[in-house]
C-alpha cells in the first residue's frame, strides 16, 4: 500500500478540496480566461434578451435558456482544455505523477473549477434576468436550469480534456474556438432552431450543445420534450470524450 492509499479519508478529501479551490483561483486570477467566460454570456443576454426582446417576456426567457447553455460550454473548453494543454507542455503532468497526491486529484480539480464557473455564470445570468430582463421563474425552474448547466458542463470538460491531451498550448485556444462558436450556432443557441435551414435542423442532434440547449430550454419552460433523452446524450458524450482523452494521455506518457 502506497502513501496515498494509506491516507485517512478526511485528509484525502481535504487534498481534493484544496486542489480544486486553488485551480479555481488560478483561472479566476487570469483575466484573459475568466473574463470572457463570465462576461460574454451576460453581454449576449443583455443584447438579445433585453435590448432586442423589449417587452417580449417569452423571448427574454428563451434567451436566458439558450445563453445559459452557451455560457456553460466555455469553462470546460477553455478553462479545462487550454489549462491541460499548457500544463502538459510545461511538464506539470509528469510532475504531478511523481508527487504523493491522489492520481485523480488533478482532473477532479479542473472539473470542479469548471462547475464553479458554471455556477458563477448561472448567478450572473439569473441576476440579470430578474433585474433588467423582468424574468419570473418558479424556484423549481431555477433549480432545473442550474442542474442543466452543471450537467451540461461535463461533456465540454471531456471535450476540453481531449483538446488538452492532443493540442499544443498555442493551438489549443484556436481549436477550442473552432469548436465553441460553430457548435453554438449549429445547435441553435444564437438563432432558434426552427429558423435555421432544414439541413442544419437535421444534423443538430450530432452536437452535444444541442442537447444542452434542449435541456436548458425545458428547464425554463420553453420546451416540452422529456428530459431523459438529452440527459442520457450528455452523459454519453461525456463518457466517450473522456475515455478518448484518458487513452491519449496514457499513450503520451
Amino acid at each position: 500500500m502506497n502513501a496515498v492509499e494509506a491516507m485517512p479519508l478526511p485528509r484525502l478529501a481535504r487534498i481534493y478540496a484544496m486542489d480544486a479551490w486553488y485551480e479555481f483561483l488560478r483561472v479566476l486570477r487570469m483575466p484573459g480566461a475568466a473574463l470572457p467566460m463570465l462576461v460574454f454570456p451576460a453581454m449576449f443576454y443583455l443584447l438579445f434578451g433585453v435590448v432586442f426582446a423589449g417587452k417580449n417576456a417569452q423571448q427574454a426567457v428563451y434567451v436566458l435558456g439558450s445563453m445559459a447553455a452557451f455560457g456553460v460550454m466555455s469553462p470546460g473548453l477553455f478553462g479545462f482544455g487550454i489549462g491541460v494543454a499548457v500544463d502538459r507542455e510545461r511538464g506539470l503532468l509528469m510532475l504531478k505523477r511523481a508527487l504523493p497526491v491522489p492520481p485523480g486529484a488533478y482532473l477532479a480539480a479542473k472539473m470542479v473549477m469548471a462547475l464553479l464557473f458554471a455556477l458563477l455564470i448561472f448567478v450572473i445570468l439569473a441576476a440579470l434576468a430578474v433585474t433588467v430582463g423582468a424574468v419570473r421563474l418558479a424556484p423549481l425552474q431555477w433549480l432545473g436550469l442550474l442542474g442543466a448547466m452543471l450537467l451540461g458542463a461535463l461533456p465540454f470538460c471531456a471535450i476540453g480534456l481531449l483538446i488538452g491531451s492532443r493540442a499544443s498550448a498555442q493551438a489549443a485556444p484556436a481549436l477550442a474556438n473552432l469548436i465553441y462558436l460553430p457548435m453554438s450556432f449549429l445547435s441553435g443557441l444564437w438563432v432558434p432552431m426552427n429558423a435555421m435551414p432544414h439541413l442544419l435542423q437535421q444534423i443538430a442532434p450530432l452536437w452535444p450543445a444541442w442537447y444542452l440547449g434542449e435541456l436548458s430550454l425545458r428547464a425554463v419552460g420553453m420546451a416540452r420534450a422529456p428530459a431523459w433523452p438529452p440527459i442520457a446524450a450528455l452523459l454519453l458524450f461525456t463518457a466517450v470524450f473522456f475515455a478518448l482523452a484518458v487513452r491519449r494521455l496514457r499513450r503520451s506518457g
